[in-house]
């Protein structure tokens, strides 16, 4: 199945809860936290001296969010460019060895469902004592990178402090007053920095994906599932993040300690199933044009394109996370997608590891020793995120497919406008066939399937429960 990502925007009503309940049941995601562990949460956080309450910090996230990990400020700086990233410090909150942290190497991600969230850490701290809520004084790890004119990076510094972030901005937001001029000094500066740092990726051969994704939108006492693709805004905010986790590998890899995000480049023969893919979509693909290339040449609001997308996504496969000590770096140390060394160390609301990272950077930044407590975590590290990273790929997918045949049930018998995405090689009568409206990505069988091909199909099961099935026969 092509790769589907969901983001939630409304909350569906009882239909689909009992399912949703069910699937957590099954996968085993914990309900509640546990008492001590709640408590732990209440512990007094460990303040850093150093106060940059005085930088006007906003943050960029969705509209609902709470659990809000970093914040940013951008300014210019002779010819070049000052960025100040504050991320949330849950180390000063998490003492090593409690219930707590216990708990948190027991859940390792922060799960998402339609109806609702699983968190990593208690709502009390991940929306509330650590979260980098607005017109709130908390503790951050502040990272400034300095920029040249054509936004290379120059100098990096990351200290703890205390930080006041001024406003909660979000994407749709954003991209509306950049686009209408009136935005004020650091989003115009979010813009300019994005668009370098978008140009510094193409010339290391980097790739960001631009995937639609499956929404579930709430309209007039209802919901359904729309396609979204990303805005500008949200790439420019990601070279932000990515400009950062570059820089955590790079003092990590400096000092000879670190946890770092690694992808092996894709093996030959999955680049060349892609070109298949694209010559069946009919896409063009010339031979002296790089994959990276071809991705940036793509529109995902064309059908064949976001299709072609999709299938993109399976060069990501073999992601991992990779840990050294002692100077003894390991065989890779790049992330193929980034082009470059890449640490996860933005999230720590929501992802384990960023909290391991983000301390060992701070250490390395002061010139003293990586504290025993994440050294004692380093060997069950990676494998508690594969583990955490299976669990919240099989709860994504798991939840697109409860609600799209939850909200298909009532209509077997429909015909639907689509597009092949998918053929099975053995068997050419069995493909996958991603609709127009609603946002549904469905099996579909019958003879003559051919991939990238229009088709009209007519849905003849649509069943939430007990295991989500969605059908479809060309019509």
């Amino acid at each position: 199945m092509p790769r589907r990502h969901i983001r939630v925007t409304g909350a569906p009503e009882a239909p689909l809860r009992a399912a949703l309940t069910a699937l957590r049941t099954e996968l085993g995601v914990p309900q509640t936290y546990p008492p001590q562990a709640s408590a732990d949460a209440g512990t007094p956080p460990v303040l850093p001296s150093y106060d940059a309450t005085d930088i006007p910090l906003f943050t960029i996230d969705p509209p609902a969010s709470t659990d809000l990990d970093q914040a940013m400020h951008l300014s210019r700086r002779g010819t070049g460019y000052r960025v100040r990233y504050a991320i949330a410090d849950v180390a000063a909150f998490v003492v090593p060895g409690s219930a707590l942290d216990a708990e948190t190497h027991r859940r390792v991600m922060t799960l998402y469902f339609p109806d609702e969230k699983v968190p990593l850490h208690p709502v009390s701290l991940s929306e509330g004592a650590a979260s980098l809520l607005p017109d709130r004084t908390r503790p951050a790890a502040l990272w400034t990178i300095d920029l040249d004119a054509d936004g290379r990076t120059v100098s990096v510094d990351v200290r703890r402090a205390l930080v006041r972030s001024r406003a909660k901005l979000t994407y749709e937001g954003m991209q509306k007053e950049i686009d209408a001029k009136t935005a004020e000094e650091p989003l115009v500066l979010l813009e300019v920095i994005g668009r370098l740092r978008e140009a510094l990726e193409v010339e290391r051969g980097g790739i960001s994906l631009n995937v639609p994704e499956q929404e579930i939108v709430e309209r007039d006492g209802t919901y359904e599932l729309t396609y979204r693709a990303a805005l500008p805004a949200d790439g420019w905010n990601a070279q932000i993040s990515l400009l950062t986790g570059m820089a955590a590998a790079d003092l990590m890899l400096a000092h000879g300690t670190g946890v770092l995000r690694t992808l092996p480049a894709a093996p030959d023969g999955a680049v060349g199933r892609l070109r298949r893919t694209a010559h069946a979509l009919h896409i063009d693909w010339p031979h002296h044009m790089s994959y990276a290339a071809l991705i940036r040449s793509l529109d995902p609001h064309v059908a064949h394109h976001a299709a072609f997308l999709q299938e993109c996504t399976t060069l990501l496969r073999g992601a991992g996370y990779t840990v050294f000590r002692d100077g003894v770096l390991p065989d890779i140390t790049t992330h193929a997608a980034v082009a470059a060394p890449y640490a996860h160390c933005t999230a720590p609301l929501r992802r384990l590891a960023d909290r391991y990272a983000s301390e060992i950077c701070l250490a390395a930044m002061a010139g003293e020793p990586v504290p025993d407590w994440v050294l004692a975590a380093f060997d069950a590290l990676p494998r508690e995120m594969a583990e955490g990273g299976r669990r919240a790929g099989a709860v994504e997918r798991a939840c697109v497919d409860i609600v799209e045949a939850a909200l298909l049930k009532d209509r077997v018998g429909e015909v639907f406008d689509g597009c092949v995405v998918e053929v099975e090689e053995r068997r050419p009568t069995v493909g996958v066939v991603q609709l127009e409206s609603p946002a549904v990505i469905g099996r579909v069988e019958g003879a003559g399937l051919s991939l990238g091909e229009r088709l009209r199909v007519r849905l003849t099961q649509a069943d939430p429960e007990p295991a989500p099935t969605v059908r479809f026969v060309p019509a």
